[in-house]
């Protein structure tokens, strides 16, 4: 690996920055949380217009930068350590590499150029709390992450040529103004259960529910016989179409499961690796910028007749920090950098080690701060509550370590127990 970044790189850093520090301020971000779409549409429209950043790491063809995992895993640093509010995760980090892998030509060539553009806003929907599970982070997503059989989850049955889904999916990232839900829905029945992609475009009842990260807007989406679009093609040599064109009424879909399965999985699994080293990227951001905040308070809040940050407790704990996070973001540039080169897979490592450092960081941030770091309205709380959200959607950490240690066989080939 050349640690060493390009011209390229470093300009996408350096222009990120520059306008983040202009546009997206403590002030702006609390406001950006509480319009109604959660975000800033103007500054989306200037990272998506002018930037590029949605279409970063798609391929030209399809209207994009044709960049790769660490050009995006970079834009996703700035864009944490300002902890912008924006569909840039939903969209183009979770969902547009889905409609890549899976969705036919058909389906590329209409829904890749305007999600590039930053015209369309996508979210991924994956029933109940399993999305670590299903991006084959802290568990086999072999399994039943999605609900199971008839009953849980999200159901998708066809009938007269139409694909219909039942259901309801809780904490969608930006499922309330996303323009295209991409939803994991099962179908086969009880006995033949597995798990399908749909597209769904309107008929979904969605609301946006509080989170514990205001800069996080999650969603409830709720299915009640709405007709969805199945993402793929018989056509485009997916073996997934093949077996849903064949589905009937019951959804039993014959004999192509196993390679259904093994399409859906493998494709979640790709994509929950280079989330996650952009997530580490993005966590590593918010880390560097707290403690750069906290640094610059020590060096001016005094007691006892001197600085803070001159004593040598503190000097210590600062010290920690910097290791702590100079680590991460180590374990963040290799994991983008191993994803875009299709080697190893250590975007869940990567995330492990900087959510702690991030939680570590946001807390001693609010405790260095004194009396005034203990207020809501203190930006330290911005970014505790960042900390401690992250952990709940994609880790927690021990879980990610341990499924990273399962994979590895650290422990002689047996399971690791969470």
């Amino acid at each position: 690996m050349d640690a060493t970044f390009t011209a390229e790189q470093d300009e996408i850093r350096r222009t990120l920055r520059e306008l983040l520090l202009k546009r997206c301020g403590p002030d702006e971000v609390r406001a950006a949380v509480r319009t109604a779409d959660g975000y800033d549409p103007a500054l989306w429209a200037t990272l998506a217009q002018q930037l590029g950043l949605p279409g970063l790491a798609l391929p030209e063809t399809y209207g994009g930068v044709g960049c790769g995992t660490m050009e995006l895993a970079l834009a996703a640093e700035e864009l944490g350590r300002a902890l912008a509010p924006s569909p840039l995760l939903a969209t183009a980090v979770l969902s547009a590499p889905l409609v890549r892998a899976l969705g036919s030509r058909s389906q590329r060539a209409a829904l890749l150029p305007r999600i590039a553009s930053g015209e369309l806003t996508a979210a991924l929907a994956v029933p109940g709390a399993g999305l670590t599970t299903a991006l084959g982070l802290t568990g086999d997503n072999r399994g039943d992450w999605a609900g199971g059989g008839r009953s849980g989850g999200v159901q998708a049955r066809r009938a007269d040529g139409v694909w219909r889904l039942y259901g309801e999916v809780d904490q969608v990232l930006d499922g309330h103004s996303a323009d295209l839900l991409v939803v994991a829905a099962h179908t086969g029945g009880f006995a033949r259960s597995r798990t399908l992609f749909f597209l769904v475009r309107e008929g979904a009842t969605r609301v946006r529910r509080t989170s514990l990260d205001e800069t996080r807007s999650q969603s409830r989406i709720q299915l009640r016989d709405v007709t969805a679009e199945f993402l793929g093609d018989a056509t485009d040599g997916s073996a997934d179409a093949g077996a849903a064109a064949g589905a009937d009424v019951g959804g039993d879909v014959g004999a192509d499961a196993n390679a259904v399965g093994a399409d859906v999985s493998g494709a979640l699994a790709a994509v929950g690796d280079s989330a996650a080293a952009v997530l580490a990227a993005e966590a590593v951001g918010a880390a560097d910028r707290v403690l750069e905040r906290t640094v610059e308070y020590v060096k001016q809040r005094e007691q006892f007749g001197r600085a803070i940050g001159s004593f040598q407790a503190v000097k210590h704990r600062l010290a920690d920090l910097y290791v702590q996070v100079q680590a991460a973001r180590s374990a963040a540039y290799y994991a983008a950098w191993a994803s875009a080169e299709g080697r190893e897979r250590t975007g869940g490592l990567a995330l492990a080690q900087a959510l702690e450092a991030l939680r570590t960081t946001a807390s001693e941030a609010v405790q260095l701060h004194g009396g005034i770091g203990f207020t809501w309205e203190h930006e330290a709380h911005l970014y505790f509550k960042r900390a401690a959200g992250d952990e709940l959607l994609f880790g927690p950490v021990h879980r990610l370590r341990a499924y990273a240690a399962e994979e590895a066989r650290l422990f002689g080939g047996g399971e690791v127990a969470v």
